[in-house]
């Protein structure tokens, strides 16, 4: 029996989900590291490599995809990791005021806080991806990943703006109580969100019985998913796309005060614009990809390498601005690096959500599973590399505009090999009925 696509109801549905999660990770991102720097006047590298460490744990995401592949459902696994999620967003909020009087302690509870966001991260954002990839229909896919990106937007920007104004005046219990708040509010939220939305899980069409059936391990499903070439392929350009995205993100608003004079304040505002920006090339992407575009302004596949290209052009131009200094057009420069990455970004999910499920169902878990995991190494080693060459560059070039610009030229180049990878991710000819990032087809 064929599973129903799912309508633009339930897209938003798993939109709300994502939503859900994206609060809990934003109030651990931000406002707990600024808590840790500012309030607990602890060095700002903790919140870093706890951030790096929640990022690392998401390499389990391949192993969450599989036993959504097993179970034939989603829903539990994206609960469950709701559920986790939750519970380590809470206790990470713990262990920042236990470090107030045991930093050890403290230390030691926040990396146990952090596994569990990474972990619950991992099961319900690729189980998400997972259910999307199943259920929502080709030509709807890069609209459905805008809608779902844009409500955890939507998350992020109402969960800091409420949070914030309840943590005022700050004390350590009411950072305690709102913590507590948004974790019960985001399940409540997923639950309800998911509540009947998926049904039951239909049988798959075998010639053997169930019973009959080895039962796939995951070592031998990740061993298959690692052979398929496409696989493989869009694996490295997630990692490499991933880390070239992630390099520029964290030392952006430094290089903007310290070659251009701007305050915080107006630092913040450029990075805003490079959001509204990359909220236009999302949008860009997904009327291309949608029904009513009909493949006139290009596949996905288009954009995703074009995208990539754009943005390494994008960072040539911040490559001159930072040789050039005050005068170069640097706002509307980071709001075009914004429109690249966020037309390349969705493009990208698009096809990654056609990819999953392009050898056959009962696969897309462990595949999505793969791709997240490897996105979620790359913005770990991202944020990394760019600010320790940053560093390295300022201090070998005693100037902080030329040693930007040579971490940018090479953020550039690495976004253009990425263009490279997803240019070659579907070797097959034409005549075997290829699966494209934009032209999805099941080959007979």
């Amino acid at each position: 029996m064929t599973t129903p696509f799912m309508g633009w109801l339930g897209v938003v549905r798993l939109g709300l989900v994502q939503s859900a999660l994206g609060a809990i990770v934003v109030l651990t991102t931000s406002t707990l590291n600024r808590v840790m720097v500012v309030e607990m006047a602890l060095p700002a590298l903790l919140p870093g490599l706890l951030l790096g460490w929640h990022y690392l744990v998401q390499a389990a995401r391949p192993r969450m995809g599989h036993g959504a592949d097993q179970g034939r459902r989603c829903t539990p696994w994206i609960l469950g990791g709701m559920v986790t999620l939750a519970g380590g967003g809470w206790l990470a909020a713990w262990a920042t005021v236990l470090m107030a009087h045991h930093l050890a302690a403290g230390v030691a509870l926040a990396l146990v806080a952090y596994a569990l966001i990474g972990l619950g991260v991992a099961a319900s954002g690729t189980s998400l991806l997972t259910l999307l990839a199943k259920r929502v229909a080709p030509e709807r896919r890069a609209a459905a990943a805008t809608t779902v990106w844009m409500l955890m937007i939507a998350g992020f920007v109402v969960t800091a703006g409420v949070s914030g104004r309840l943590l005022d005046p700050f004390t350590p219990q009411r950072l305690l109580m709102v913590a507590g708040g948004v974790a019960v509010s985001a399940v409540l939220v997923a639950a309800m969100a998911l509540f009947r939305l998926e049904g039951r899980a239909e049988p798959e069409p075998h010639p053997m019985p169930a019973a009959q059936r080895p039962p796939v391990t995951f070592t031998q499903a990740l061993r298959d998913a690692w052979a398929e070439p496409r696989a493989r392929r869009f694996t490295v350009f997630v990692f490499i796309s991933m880390l070239a995205y992630s390099m520029q993100d964290l030392i952006l608003e430094p290089f903007a005060g310290l070659v251009f004079g701007l305050t915080p304040g107006a630092t913040t505002r450029l990075s805003g614009t490079q959001h509204g920006g990359a909220l236009l090339g999302m949008l860009l992407a997904a009327g291309a990809g949608s029904r009513w575009a009909g493949g006139r302004w290009g596949s996905l596949r288009d954009w995703t390498i074009w995208g990539c290209v754009a943005a390494g052009l994008s960072l040539a131009g911040l490559v001159l601005a930072g040789l050039m200094g005050p005068g170069w057009p640097l706002a509307a420069n980071v709001f075009l690096l914004g429109v690249c990455t966020g037309a390349f970004s969705i493009a990208a999910i698009g096809a990654m959500m056609g990819l999953a499920g392009a050898d056959g169902p009962g696969r897309e878990g462990v595949r999505m599973g793969l791709w997240g995991a490897a996105q979620a190494q790359a913005f770990a080693l991202g944020g990394l590399v760019g600010t320790a060459a940053s560093d390295l560059a300022r201090w070998l070039i005693q100037a902080a505009g030329p040693a930007y610009a040579l971490v940018f030229l090479a953020n550039a180049a690495l976004f253009l090999v990425a263009a490279r990878l997803a240019a070659r991710v579907d070797p097959r000819p034409a005549a075997s009925a290829p699966i494209l990032f934009g032209q999805l087809k099941r080959a007979p």
